[in-house]
């Protein structure tokens, strides 16, 4: 049986920082976007398909990209779709693959919460960070997303 590696006092601190912190961080940012009816699943769904080619993802790979399920994916589209956020659209030449495409009122939408959203995000953590630290986080973050990928 292996032994248990209990963390040290520094391991701790930076551990519970995490945990209460990345919960109030994100609590303060659904607010900034709730003014816009939206969530912030919601929003990130947008922005990511804002950003892919015609303003269209594949569904399947938005669902990877935002760590989904389908079943998860499609209870996630089921307010953008049903607001005219968002709009669902078979593929032409392969009727398996549909996609997902940000309609005029969501990038409408997008553009007036993308400020807010940004804004927020740099007075609530990105100011407080120095370009060493913001690198730091990155990397950390980067190294912890392919170790769990791989599991």
């Amino acid at each position: 049986m292996a032994r248990t590696r209990w963390l040290d006092s520094e391991e701790m601190k930076a551990w519970r920082a995490y945990i209460t912190t990345s919960v109030d961080l994100m609590k303060a940012l659904e607010q900034d976007v709730d003014r816009f009816g939206i969530t912030m699943g919601d929003y990130q769904l947008l922005a990511m398909i804002s950003e892919a080619p015609d303003r269209r993802v594949r569904l399947c790979d938005l669902a990877e990209q935002l760590r989904l399920t389908r079943s998860g994916l499609t209870r996630r589209l089921d307010g953008v779709l049903s607001s005219g956020l968002v709009a669902r659209r078979p593929d032409s030449t392969d009727k398996r693959v549909a996609f997902a495409e940000l309609t005029s009122k969501g990038w409408n939408l997008l553009r007036r919460a993308a400020p807010v959203h940004l804004e927020s995000v740099r007075r609530l953590m990105i100011d407080h960070l120095s370009r060493a630290e913001i690198k730091a986080l990155g990397n950390a973050f980067t190294r912890i997303e392919k170790n769990l990928r791989e599991i």
